[in-house]
């Protein structure tokens, strides 16, 4: 799904994404066929200046999927060489 939008309408519809599925940035960089660092760059440093509460949102998700990404990349580890 490629934006063809304004930056601010980008990073609206992205936090939207992330906050109802709590999608991690890889996820929602994939789903909308942008870079990881566009995702990360439109909800920590743009979505701030326009949208407060949402930013505010998407922050806590974002903060969550850090705090928990040692969790997922052992797992993913863990399947890799079981052959799952």
């Amino acid at each position: 799904m490629f934006l063809k939008t304004t930056i601010e309408e980008r990073a609206c519809e992205l936090a939207a994404y992330i906050i109802e599925t709590r999608a991690t940035v890889r996820a929602a960089a994939k789903k909308f066929g942008i870079s990881k660092s566009t995702v990360h760059k439109d909800l920590s440093e743009r979505l701030e200046h326009f949208n407060k509460p949402l930013y505010l949102c998407v922050k806590e998700v974002l903060e969550f999927n850090k705090a928990e990404r040692h969790l997922r990349g052992g797992q993913a580890t863990r399947l890799k060489y079981k052959g799952e």
